[in-house]
């Protein structure tokens, strides 16, 4: 599985790269906290497979990278992609490098 660290992704969102950011926690855990990708929760994720892009990276992440790396093997297994990535710490690694003030649970 390839993972990507929180300072390798906000490198791609300082650099506007092209990639695809998905959140797979529940809801009301993206309403509290979020880096502004796109919520598909895990329970959901093979049956909204159709909305994770297959032409770009796809970095996927929770609140501390379990459940995105989750996420992560079921794609690549039932569907068979080879553009995922997991953050690596998820949310959490995310306030503690960059945003010591943001609520996370």
């Amino acid at each position: 599985m390839k993972e990507i660290s929180v300072q390798e992704l906000k490198e791609k969102i300082d650099n506007k790269e092209d990639f695809q950011l998905i959140d797979v926690r529940e809801t009301f855990e993206y309403e509290v906290s979020n880096l502004e990708g796109e919520n598909i929760p895990l329970g959901g994720i093979l049956i909204e497979a159709d909305k994770v892009a297959k032409d770009k990276p796809v970095i996927i992440q929770c609140r501390s990278g379990k459940r995105s790396a989750a996420a992560v093997m079921q794609l690549e297994q039932q569907y068979g992609f080879d553009n995922l990535y997991n953050l690596k710490g998820g949310i959490l690694a995310w306030q503690e490098a960059f945003d010591p003030n943001m609520p996370v649970y």
